[in-house]
């Protein structure tokens, strides 16, 4: 704990407040498909109906959560963020354990999840800076994500035995506790002030954050990059895949092993993260997508033995934790400090901007032209974007800046 930037108390409460809450989130999932299922007798409608209700605030309020993160003090947004999502999922068990929960009761508690979360993830990517010295960005930002990795593999198997021995509801009551508990860790946070963006309306700021992050080509290229991937490549994988280890590869346990193996995948990718230093990041990490990325949708739609799909889905998992890794670091490096929360909103929206549809294509496509073949086809275009993305020497050529972070230092010890 005394080593790396953990030995900044500002990053290691930062990182304490992330894992713990991580790992209330990786509970959701599981326990919010079981509680709507139990209450409408299995209605996958419903459900879907709340996950929407979650998902779609998300993209619609990210902008206005980095405006107000360039704007108010960060901590300050993270803290309102846990306090709300606290309440929503206090709630939202409450009605459950209660008994007495409606679908668009739960619905709407997901609603305000959903747009509280949406001011937390631009605050929460600019003030990592502000906790740790230049120098230890890039390993700040590996343990964030395999705090993040390690919430991923356990906490859907906590999630697990907390629904099948207590219930759905209280899955829901461990979140809320969990955000109780990264209040806590960021109340004590003690930062140096950092300049906030200048008062003007809340369309101007936008104008300005977009500027900022249209001026720089590799950074709008591998956003628009993962416009496509997440809605087309990744969508497929993740509708399509469990269908195909149900019918072909050993049932539900070949796709937890799946998982499973991308988990443990994404841990060592952490740990590679935090001592990798190459001289051209996103070019490395962008070529780490292509050793194993495209092969396992291939090896899923050809049924391949399952030794071989998990092999594919450990490298897979390591070159996502990496890419992460060595992309937050070139935004806190390269990206001024005052607009680095609006800058960061864009590449949330530009991400996810269509990935609902992606999902929502992905079944009829597969019914119209079949699983193997679309997942084929993503594999392909994997390939092919991969390919583009390289091929713009912004991107392939991107090397850190040298000098100090525009962001600063912040940490007190």
């Amino acid at each position: 704990m005394r080593r790396g930037p953990l030995r900044e108390t500002a990053f290691a409460l930062l990182f304490a407040g992330r894992a713990i809450s991580a790992l209330g989130d990786r509970l959701v999932p599981v326990a919010l498909a079981f509680a709507v299922l139990e209450l409408t007798r299995g209605s996958v409608t419903d459900l879907g109906i709340v996950f929407t209700a979650q998902t779609v605030p998300l993209v619609v309020f990210v902008l206005l959560g980095g405006v107000w993160a360039d704007r108010l003090p960060r901590q300050f947004v993270m803290l309102a963020s846990d306090g709300v999502r606290a309440v929503a999922q206090g709630l939202t068990a409450a009605l459950l354990l209660a008994g007495v929960a409606h679908v668009w009761e739960i619905a709407a508690l997901q609603a305000v999840y959903g747009t509280a979360e949406a001011f937390f993830g631009p605050a929460s990517t600019a003030v990592v800076p502000q906790t740790v010295d230049e120098s230890s960005l890039q390993q700040a930002n590996a343990l964030l994500g395999l705090s993040g990795n390690v919430a991923a593999v356990l906490g859907p198997a906590l999630a697990g035995v907390l629904v099948a021995t207590a219930g759905p509801g209280w899955g829901l009551a461990v979140d809320a506790a969990t955000f109780v508990a990264s209040a806590a860790c960021l109340a004590f946070m003690r930062l140096a002030p950092v300049a906030l963006a200048a008062h003007s309306t809340t369309l101007a700021q936008l104008r300005r954050g977009w500027r900022a992050f249209r001026s720089r080509t590799w950074l709008w290229v591998t956003v628009a990059y993962f416009t496509l991937f997440l809605a087309f490549v990744y969508g497929p994988l993740y509708v399509l895949g469990p269908q195909v280890a149900r019918l072909s590869l050993g049932g539900t346990a070949a796709w937890a092993a799946i998982s499973t193996a991308l988990g443990i995948g994404s841990l060592l990718g952490g740990l590679l993260g935090m001592r990798w230093h190459p001289r051209h990041p996103l070019r490395a990490a962008f070529l780490g997508f292509g050793v194993a990325g495209p092969a396992l949708l291939a090896l899923i739609a050809a049924h391949a033995p399952l030794e071989l799909i998990l092999a594919a889905a450990l490298v897979d998992g390591a070159s996502g934790t990496v890419f992460n890794t060595f992309w937050f670091t070139a935004l806190q490096r390269e990206v001024p400090a005052a607009e680095l929360s609006r800058v960061s909103s864009w590449d949330y929206v530009g991400s996810l901007a269509l990935y609902p549809v992606g999902l929502a294509l992905s079944g009829p496509v597969a019914g119209a032209i079949g699983v193997s073949t679309t997942l084929y086809g993503a594999a392909v275009l994997f390939a092919l974007l991969l390919c583009a993305v390289l091929a713009v020497p912004a991107v392939r050529n991107f090397a850190p800046r040298p000098g100090p972070s525009p962001g600063g230092r912040g940490g007190i010890r």
